[in-house]
């Protein structure tokens, strides 16, 4: 019932904030034409009175009265309606916007990384477009209330007994919550198995994918999986449909009963002359209503829990988000580096498992210098580069920069005097220069800026496959959007990790793997080039990420992860001449080569 009342708050709240006057009028509109529907029960009750006596005026009176009653109930929901549309509207691009906040809005990533967050995140998206069906059962709630308190009061009226027909409404609302915990419970449950079928459903049908689901013949494998995993999913949500349907049903069977034993006590009043003919009419009437009260407050209360649910979800999200925050930080991050990076004792274990992905981690990343990370898959590369962004705290120790704990240091300006180039990059479908431009805001309008970053990372060549250059509009989400190749994507987002001249830190995590083993090499030359330059200036770390033994040999420092831990460190030649894990690993991987 918490939950429930939190909903409802959210949600008028939000739509007070989307527009007053909008809200005000629906308000109004929808507890005026529900507050009519009694009202017509009594003004019917009144006209058979007045034509029963053969009163001609006051019947006439009381036609009019009804007439006006009817057209408020049938027409002000409809006038409601075209208030709270747009508003619903308003509120769902709302309810959209936080969540597109939360996922992408704050500094880690854990939310998106933890299997019961990202079940949380799916069933969001799925309800975010509920909320007007959630703010007209709001708005009609509002009205209900008034309509049921009026009812039991013409039927207290009339009988007192008759105050327990509302009484009898009781069981199908409980029944009626019951069951919607239920289907709530099964769209948690299911959301696993959804969340698959929906990405199978997306690889199937991805322009990007269809050469190597063809090469493989992976349709109908493809097809077999999302078949299953969504049988999976529609089997849990029948079966907690069916016990719903049950629940709902033992509820009502309660107040049929009801609703045949206020008719029969009235009727027989009748009979004995206690009770005139209108008064018979208007509790037949308002027996009906209370029918369709209690089934609409059924409907209504499941929307409104589906809705609380909703928020209780984003609640739950905004939680993790915040309590996986960093501190707002007191040290800014240094114009230049003079010491560098160190990792002292550093161990992290991803939240919410007990397995150590890294420990006693102590490593120094001079500045000016370029470094490299080498291990095997597993080892721990893309986690040491997740704490170095800031996209986790580690669990133990300490990341210093130039002597200060990165913990202290606000993460947004710690963000702005990084860059990285990503494996997994993004393919914006912006206009092409500005899928590079957002490599850094404040030059995204930059001409000069995307293209000296283009050149840098020897991707200019892409322009030449663009007929309006770095006007042309990329994507197959638009008509007339131009699609790239994969090693095309790529080298527009290395531009994009080089907009920003002067960073202090430099990430490239395997950004070159749709380049051959030549083109890679080449380029990473340049970026070692270029990192002694900028390193000069601002003491600037460039930090590499690759598979690639040949590549990795230019650089000052080479990392060796191994099982989460340092195994060794030293430029190629030491490390050679150690006969370690690196020897070992260079060795294998230029035999496999030759």
């Amino acid at each position: 019932m918490k939950d429930l009342v939190a909903g409802c708050w959210k949600m008028i709240s939000t739509a007070w904030r989307m527009d007053r006057r909008k809200t005000a009028l629906s308000v109004v509109l929808m507890v005026a034409g529900a507050a009519a529907a009694p009202a017509l029960a009594a003004g019917l009750a009144w006209m058979t009175n007045a034509i029963v006596a053969g009163d001609a005026a006051t019947a006439t009176l009381a036609g009019l009265v009804v007439a006006v009653l009817a057209v408020m109930v049938l027409t002000f929901g409809h006038f409601a309606h075209l208030a709270y549309f747009e508003l619903s509207e308003l509120a769902e691009l709302d309810f959209d916007e936080q969540l597109i906040a939360l996922s992408n809005g704050s500094a880690g990533i854990e939310h998106h990384e933890r299997a019961e967050h990202a079940d949380a995140l799916t069933v969001l998206q799925q309800e975010s477009r509920q909320f007007r069906v959630g703010l007209e059962a709001l708005l009609n709630s509002l009205g209900l209330a008034l309509a049921v308190t009026l009812t039991g009061t013409l039927l207290a009226l009339v009988n007192p007994w008759l105050l327990l027909l509302p009484l009898a409404a009781i069981p199908p609302l409980v029944t009626g919550r019951m069951a919607e915990r239920i289907r709530d419970n099964a769209r948690t449950t299911t959301a696993e198995p959804t969340r698959v079928a929906l990405n199978l459903f997306h690889l199937s049908t991805s322009a990007r994918l269809a050469g190597e689901l063809r090469v493989f013949g992976l349709g109908r494998e493809l097809r077999g999986r999302h078949t299953r995993l969504w049988a999976d999913a529609t089997r849990g949500l029948w079966r907690a449909h069916l016990a719903a349907t049950w629940l709902r049903a033992a509820g009502q069977v309660v107040f049929a009963l009801a609703y045949v034993g206020a008719v029969l006590l009235v009727v027989r009043d009748a009979i004995a002359g206690a009770r005139s003919v209108g008064e018979v009419v208007l509790v037949i009437a308002l027996a009906a209503q209370v029918n369709q009260q209690v089934t609409t407050a059924v409907t209504l209360l499941q929307d409104l829990q589906r809705m609380s649910s909703a928020y209780r979800r984003l609640t739950g999200i905004k939680e993790v988000v915040a309590a996986a925050a960093p501190g707002a930080g007191d040290q800014a991050p240094p114009d230049r580096l003079s010491d560098g990076i160190r990792l002292d004792d550093v161990g992290f274990t991803y939240p919410g498992t007990d397995a150590k992905v890294l420990s006693d981690v102590n490593l120094h990343l001079p500045a000016g210098s370029t470094a490299a990370i080498v291990g095997e898959n597993g080892a721990g590369k893309t986690t040491l580069v997740k704490l170095l962004c800031g996209f986790y705290r580690p669990s133990r120790g300490r990341v210093l920069v130039d002597g200060v704990d990165l913990a202290h240091v606000p993460v947004d300006q710690w963000r702005e005097r990084i860059a990285a180039g990503f494996q997994d990059f993004v393919r914006y479908e912006f206009r092409a220069g500005e899928t590079v431009g957002v490599g850094d805001l404040t030059q995204l309008s930059s001409e000069a800026a995307v293209l000296d970053a283009l050149d840098r990372a020897q991707g200019s060549d892409v322009l030449g496959h663009l007929a309006e250059g770095l006007d042309t509009q990329l994507g197959k989400s638009f008509a007339d959007g131009v699609e790239l190749s994969g090693g095309q994507w790529q080298k527009l987002a290395l531009g994009r990790a080089l907009m920003r001249s002067s960073p202090l830190l430099l990430v490239l995590d395997e950004p070159t793997s749709a380049l051959d083993p030549q083109a890679e090499h080449a380029l990473f030359e340049r970026y070692a080039e270029q990192a002694k330059r900028v390193g000069e200036a601002t003491g600037a770390i460039t930090l590499f990420v690759s598979h690639r033994f040949s590549t990795v040999r230019m650089a000052d420092v080479i990392i060796v992860v191994q099982d989460g831990r340092v195994a060794e460190v030293g430029d190629h030649a030491t490390l050679m001449g150690n006969g370690g894990l690196y020897s070992e690993l260079f060795a294998l991987q230029a035999k496999a080569y030759s």
